[in-house]
């Protein structure tokens, strides 16, 4: 699946969140619908 850019924040933010105690899980978060290839560019809890 190709992937889109990630733009100039997403390590700014990624770091941002794992400051304020989240754990990143994915990076990205690739996922399947009814057959249709999705993804997030992160998931955390």
């Amino acid at each position: 699946m190709p992937m889109s850019a990630r733009d100039v924040f997403h390590e700014v933010v990624k770091i941002a969140l794992q400051k304020d105690g989240w754990q990143i899980t994915h990076d990205p978060l690739l996922f399947n619908v009814d057959g249709v290839k999705m993804s997030i560019d992160l998931a955390a809890e």
